[in-house]
């Protein structure tokens, strides 16, 4: 498993389609993820620190693993098949070593371990099918607002 960053949110008005692309800690590899606009917004309030009046989806999945005495400790991106990919989210039980894994998709995964501040991994194999060098700009620009 290969840790990653998110390294930005593409969001477009536009379109149904969200991206955010995630780079390798420390290394050169990257790729995107099409992600839906509801969990593109929860992404973006997550990294600028914006809070909604009542909770949200995301917001209520956290505090209830909170309430249950759980804690988010990494999302992992596991297998890509047909274009889509699968992830998981693993728990721990605070004063246990004993883990669990819950099925995900990966927005939600990713949007969940960013709210908990939680490593974000990708399977070698899952990166090296879709891979590319940060260097290159595999997203579409916005369009500058006129």
């Amino acid at each position: 498993m290969v840790e990653m960053l998110l390294g930005r949110i593409v969001m477009r008005e536009d379109s149904a389609q969200q991206f955010i692309y995630l780079t390798e800690r420390g290394g050169a590899r990257g790729f995107p993820i099409v992600i839906g606009a509801v969990e593109a917004a929860e992404i973006h309030r997550v990294v600028t620190a914006a809070e909604s009046p009542r909770p949200l989806t995301h917001q209520l999945a956290h505090a209830i693993a909170a309430a249950l005495d759980a804690e988010i400790i990494r999302c992992d991106i596991v297998d890509l098949r047909q274009n889509t990919f699968f992830a998981q989210l693993v728990l721990k039980r605070r004063g246990s070593d004993e883990l669990s894994v819950v099925d995900a998709r990966p927005s939600d995964a990713i949007a969940l371990a960013l709210r908990a501040k939680a490593t974000i991994r990708v399977a070698e194999s899952v990166l090296d099918q879709v891979r590319t060098d940060t260097s290159t700009d595999p997203l579409p620009k916005p369009e500058p607002p006129e």
